[in-house]
């Protein structure tokens, strides 16, 4: 595979075939590999005897420092090291220029990501997710530029937490988004759904958000403990079930691993789940916004181990008739019942 990193395998090969006296040229052919990306491997993670890094001439002929003395474990630490050094996220030319704009215009970095898709339809250059946009803007950008952009983002925080090295477990037998109806993703009918968690604070409970893609209508319900897949079933299928049968076409979620459970909640709720590709936070842009605007009432770090059902509902109901630009100034309640009418006739 082209690109591949030499894996411990590999290494151990060639410190075996050095150890022979085999030159690059021919550990490359015994491993399918370039001379030079042997070559590299060796200068890189091999070091010479001595503490010398090349030969130099020696009194009485000869010289100091002998050929790189290669050895698989230092190679393979070395490696290592080098693969969990932070990455530098970077935004740069046209994309840039549109994501820095957007941002003084106070649109969140989850708004530009979901967006972007929308307003560059056939430029996939255009495309960002919001953790690169924070990236971006607190570790590329430095002095005023930093403090303008930062001063336009709704927390006016200059430092991001990492979102990195959490490991999460492969979700088994999931229907991705590519499998999705047509009509799902031109918003033509109502009854599909983007859903999330809104987490609080660590530990402190969770918001089950689910919002209709064509009328951006929303339904939320507290999950106060923890957020495993069981008990993410025991809030989400009868949040479900409460709709009428013909608002139960699809559930679109990440692949997070709350969603352990989602072939059962598919049966009991008869709905059919997709799931999102991973980093692909704009195929569920409404969801996104949504999360974003909830956030007026539940904080980052929020304590929402208290959170009742009359709360959540209060907040959806002020959601659900507030007017919204994207319907035409219409309220996502206002905008289901007419889809809702316009479909049954």
């Amino acid at each position: 595979m082209p690109g591949r990193r030499l894996d411990v395998r590999e290494r151990q090969v060639i410190e075996r075939s050095l150890a022979a006296g085999l030159t690059v040229e021919q550990i490359g052919e015994v491993l399918g590999r370039h001379r030079t990306t042997i070559s590299r491997e060796i200068g890189r993670n091999g070091v010479a005897r001595f503490g010398s890094s090349s030969p130099r001439p020696a009194r009485g002929g000869g010289v100091w420092g002998r050929p790189r003395r290669y050895r698989t474990d230092r190679a393979q630490r070395h490696s290592d090291r080098r693969a969990r050094r932070p990455k530098p996220f970077k935004l740069t030319g046209a994309l840039a220029l549109v994501v820095g704009q957007l941002l003084l215009q106070d649109w969140s970095p989850q708004q530009i990501a979901a967006s972007l898709p929308v307003l560059f339809p056939d430029d996939d250059g255009m495309r960002v997710s919001h953790e690169t946009i924070y990236q971006s803007l607190f570790v590329q950008a430095r002095g005023e530029l930093r403090r303008e952009l930062t001063e336009h983002l709704r927390s006016k925080r200059m430092s991001r937490k990492p979102r990195t090295g959490v490991v999460r477990r492969g979700l088994i037998g999931i229907v991705p988004i590519s499998q999705r109806p047509a009509e799902v993703s031109d918003r033509a009918v109502p009854g599909h759904w983007e859903g999330d968690l809104l987490l609080g604070g660590v530990g402190k409970g969770a918001v089950i958000t689910l919002v209709e893609r064509k009328s951006r209508f929303v339904l939320l319900a507290p999950l106060p403990d923890r957020h495993t897949g069981l008990d993410l079933k025991a809030a989400l299928t009868p949040l479900i079930t409460s709709l009428p049968q013909a608002l139960r076409g699809s559930l679109t979620w990440d692949r997070g691993s709350e969603m352990s459970e989602h072939a059962s909640i598919a049966i009991d709720a008869g709905i059919d789940i997709y799931f999102a590709d991973p980093h692909s936070p704009w195929q569920r842009g409404s969801n996104e916004n949504t999360n974003g605007l909830l956030r007026q009432y539940w904080p980052k770090g929020a304590d929402l181990r208290n959170l009742t059902h009359a709360r959540t509902d209060e907040v959806a109901h002020r959601l659900n008739t507030r007017p919204r630009q994207t319907l035409g100034w219409k309220t996502p309640a206002q905008a289901l019942d007419e889809a809702l009418r316009a479909t049954t006739g």
